[in-house]
């Protein structure tokens, strides 16, 4: 598995990005399965939606159009919830902004799924047993959960 990622030269370099800790009204959070291809990172993992922040978008800005692209979301309530921030030696420093948005059952139903493999609800406990889902997603959620 390590291997697969020091091998794989075509990744892109970091970036801002946004993603949404998506809520529905039984507390469980609404997550990606990232595609398998590997030019992105963490292919093939449960992640939160979300991506890169164009240049001159807000993180919120960003992130509403990120939602709006991979599963048709414009509505609710969008409330920054934390960031982390990454130092990389080649790159400097990245930021992962996250926000939480909550989302009713009806919404729930009209989503549709047009970037990676699969949408699934999960309760914060399985999440964080799942053997495949992106590490900073699965510390946002703990934290999330938690309430830290």
């Amino acid at each position: 598995m390590i291997d697969f990622f020091l091998d794989n030269k075509k990744l892109p370099a970091p970036a801002d990005s946004a993603a949404a800790l998506i809520l529905l009204e039984d507390e469980r959070y609404l997550l990606q399965a990232r595609d398998h291809k590997p030019e992105i990172y963490y292919p093939g993992h449960w992640g939160l939606f979300g991506g890169a922040l164009d240049p001159g978008e807000t993180p919120e800005t960003a992130l509403r159009r990120e939602l709006e692209e991979e599963v048709g979301l414009t509505e609710g309530m969008v409330r920054h919830f934390t960031d982390f921030s990454f130092g990389f030696p080649r790159f400097g420093r990245i930021w992962r902004h996250y926000f939480e948005v909550r989302i009713s059952r009806p919404v729930l139903e009209q989503l549709r799924l047009t970037e990676g493999c699969a949408m699934r609800a999960f309760p914060a406990a399985e999440i964080l047993n799942l053997p495949r889902v992106v590490p900073y997603d699965s510390f946002a959620i703990y934290l999330h959960a938690a309430q830290c």
